[in-house]
C-alpha cells in the first residue's frame, strides 16, 4: 500500500531540485467580520526525481475548433517547459487519452507497462464542490459537434524514447510513480474544468491518493461556452476554474516560476 508521507521536499543543498511560488486561497473573515477569500504565495523546493510532469490531453487536434485555437500559442511554452523539467530530471508523463493504439509499439508507452499495476487506493476524503461554470453544453464556444478528433498527442511536444512514459490510465500512472517513488506531480493541458481535473489520472484522483499535485495555470484552458452561466468571457471562465482549484484542490502555479 502506498505510503502517504511526502517526504520528497528538498532539505539539502547538495539534492537536485526544482523551486515553485505556489498559490493558493483560503477562505477567512476580513477585520469587519465578512467572509473573504486570502490568497498565499509560498516558495517550495521539490526533489526532482521525485517530481512528475504530466502533459494531460495536449492533443493533435479537438473537435472544438475554438479549443484548438487556444491550445496552439500554448504549445512552444508546454514543449519548453516539458524540455527543461526533463533537463532537470523530473519524469515526464505523456498522458493523451483515447490514443493509447497510436503509441502500442513506443518504447515510452512500452516502458510504463513493464511496472507492475499495484493497488493504489484513495487514502484522502475531500469534498467535492460543484465547479462555477456550466459545461452542460460541452463547453464550446464556437457550436462545433464533439466526435473523437484525435488520434495522439500534438506533434509539436517532444516525446524522449529514453525516458518518457506514455499512458492515459490512473491504475498504470499511479503505480509507476509507487514503484518511482514519486509524490509530487505537475500538470498541464487541457481542459481544466474537464480532464485536468476529472482523468482517473488528474488532480481529483491524485489527491485523494495522497499525491502533492500542482497546476501549470497558465499551460491550461476550459471547456466553457460564454453562452452559459455565469455568463461570463472564455477567459474569465477558465480563471475561475483555476481559482476554485486552488481553493479546493491543489495550488497553482505559473511557468515562469518553475526553477
Amino acid at each position: 500500500m502506498l505510503s502517504v508521507e511526502n517526504n520528497s521536499r528538498c532539505t539539502d543543498n547538495n539534492n537536485r531540485c526544482i523551486s515553485l511560488k505556489l498559490k493558493t486561497q483560503y477562505l477567512a473573515r476580513d477585520k469587519n467580520g465578512y467572509n473573504v477569500w486570502n490568497q498565499v504565495i509560498r516558495e517550495e523546493k521539490w526533489k526532482t526525481d521525485q517530481t512528475a510532469l504530466i502533459l494531460c490531453d495536449v492533443w493533435d487536434k479537438h473537435w472544438s475548433r475554438g479549443a484548438d485555437e487556444r491550445l496552439i500559442p500554448m504549445l512552444p511554452a508546454m514543449n519548453e517547459l516539458t524540455e527543461y523539467l526533463r533537463g532537470k530530471g523530473v519524469q515526464i508523463v505523456h498522458a493523451p487519452s483515447d490514443t493509447m493504439g497510436f503509441y502500442s509499439n513506443h518504447p515510452a508507452r512500452l516502458r510504463i507497462l513493464e511496472y507492475p499495476v499495484v493497488d493504489v487506493p484513495e487514502v484522502v476524503e475531500r469534498p467535492d464542490y460543484p465547479l462555477p461554470v456550466d459545461a452542460s453544453d460541452q463547453g464550446s464556444d464556437t457550436d462545433d459537434k464533439p466526435y473523437i478528433a484525435w488520434t495522439c498527442q500534438h506533434p509539436m511536444i517532444y516525446i524522449d524514447e529514453e525516458r518518457d512514459v506514455i499512458s492515459d490510465k490512473g491504475s498504470e500512472i499511479f503505480s509507476f510513480f509507487h514503484h518511482k517513488g514519486i509524490k509530487n506531480v505537475l500538470i498541464m493541458g487541457v481542459h481544466t474544468n474537464m480532464c485536468i481535473l476529472h482523468r482517473t489520472f488528474a488532480i481529483k484522483a491524485m489527491v485523494r491518493r495522497g499525491f502533492n499535485p500542482v497546476l501549470v495555470r497558465d499551460l491550461t484552458d476550459s471547456m466553457y461556452n460564454p453562452a452559459r452561466p455565469p455568463y461570463v468571457s472564455h477567459e474569465e471562465g477558465t480563471r475561475l476554474v483555476i481559482e476554485y482549484i486552488e481553493k479546493f484542490w491543489c495550488p497553482t502555479v505559473l511557468s515562469k516560476d518553475i526553477k
